[in-house]
């Protein structure tokens, strides 16, 4: 099957990308299911844990644990430099700080709160009375629960540790613009093979996987987490310059099913190391500078592998434009602005209603269909009651206005507008 990946308009314009808007819903659905499996999954630490927990979960769940944050961020660069060809550095940073900051914010004084609660209700380590708690979790001289105290007190960001990494990325690339943009239109990036380019990011997560794993354990504290911003931000810089490199887009393509196969070939090798399979080269990690080597390869490619099947077989199949008398269409635009929204609520709904069900003891397999019922219908919920009241669209990052007809989320993103209307 052939087609232009990156098609043009007369104007010389990026056409719209259909399929970065698909891959960030989907990848949206992904992240809810994750969440809902860490309330089952045994021996991984979360806010609450169910009586019912299962090992092979873990198995199942590291299929998408090495790249599934990594994939939104790879989508999020792509969208900004889409965006930046056409908004100025200093406007673009201006709706993303207002895109990303305010909801963030809002996150953390509000939507994170039960999540804290009930982690310290589960735990026995706070009496009930959620309003009392609430003053306690915003007021930063708090004595409540020290051990558990940042800079900031108890407040935290939780699962919103996206967002202010997010932000810090993009200013960076902003400030960045225009040396990126000069290296991307060079003549010999232009003509630079894919293969070099995956070389090269796939050295860069294997030594970062050597050498700052162990020192900097994932903490999505932001100042400490250089593991993971070493991992993200090498993935965001890739972001950017693929998406103006219509070469490389369409190889992603092409050799989807190549990257595919080496993928799942990754995953196995992982699963079967994981169950001891390889145990007597696991026990030499420390000695052999080989095996950490194999160790580091195999986890770079599939960290990379899946991204690129990912984003190759979404631009075989999803990047078309949709009918608004397809259901499919119906999903779009709905979709794709309420994306930031039910992101901000979907975990704290697991979490409640994780909490509220546990006492129950429903059998698992029905519980687990009840709390992403629960979850699904509590995020469409929230999402009506945020474009209805205008302070909570403003706190979301959503805005409001009249007659504005609906954008790709990719533009969303940027310009902070969504379809609302005004009634």
């Amino acid at each position: 099957m052939t087609e232009t990946v990156f098609p043009k308009h007369s104007s010389g314009a990026i056409a719209r990308r259909y399929d970065l808007d698909w891959l960030r819903i989907l990848a949206l659905a992904v992240l809810i299911l994750y969440h809902i499996g860490m309330y089952y999954v045994a021996d991984w630490g979360w806010h609450v844990k169910s009586a019912q927990t299962y090992g092979w979960l873990q198995d199942l769940m590291i299929l998408t644990n090495p790249w599934r944050m990594s994939l939104l961020f790879l989508l999020s660069a792509m969208a900004l430099s889409l965006a930046q060809q056409h908004i100025g550095s200093a406007r673009l940073l201006w709706l993303r700080s207002r895109r990303l900051l305010m909801p963030l914010l809002f996150g953390m004084f509000v939507v994170v709160t039960p999540q804290v609660y009930f982690e310290a209700l589960s735990q026995q380590l706070i009496e009930p009375g959620y309003l009392q708690f609430w003053w306690q979790y915003i007021n930063p001289q708090t004595g409540l629960l020290p051990e558990h105290h940042s800079p900031i007190g108890l407040l935290t960001w939780n699962h919103l540790w996206f967002l202010p990494y997010l932000w810090c990325y993009s200013l960076l690339l902003l400030l960045l613009r225009r040396p990126l943009n000069a290296l991307v239109q060079s003549r010999w990036m232009q003509q630079l093979p894919g293969f070099y380019a995956l070389l090269l990011v796939l050295l860069l997560l294997g030594a970062s996987w050597l050498w700052l794993r162990q020192v900097f354990p994932t903490t999505h504290a932001l100042l400490d987490d250089w593991y993971n911003h070493a991992k993200y931000f090498v993935v965001f810089v890739a972001g950017y310059l693929l998406a103006q490199q219509q070469q490389w887009w369409a190889k992603l393509v092409l050799h989807r099913r190549w990257f595919l196969a080496l993928a799942l070939m990754c995953y196995a090798l992982i699963i079967l190391d994981k169950h001891d399979v390889f145990a007597p080269y696991a026990a030499r990690f420390d000695e052999l500078l080989l095996v950490r080597l194999c160790y580091a390869a195999v986890v770079a490619l599939n960290h990379w592998c899946w991204l690129l099947a990912v984003l190759g077989y979404a631009g075989c199949y999803l990047n078309r434009p949709v009918s608004p008398i397809d259901p499919k269409g119906a999903i779009y635009r709905y979709a794709s602005p309420a994306i930031l929204p039910w992101y901000l609520l979907h975990q704290t709904l697991i979490v409640v209603f994780a909490s509220w069900l546990k006492p129950l003891a429903i059998p698992a397999g029905l519980e687990v269909w009840l709390i992403l019922l629960l979850t699904v219908a509590g995020c469409a919920l929230g999402y009506w009651l945020i474009r209805a009241v205008p302070f909570l669209s403003w706190c979301c990052g959503l805005s409001r206005a009249k007659n504005i007809a609906p954008k790709t989320l990719s533009e969303q993103m940027f310009t902070g507008k969504d379809s609302v209307k005004t009634g």
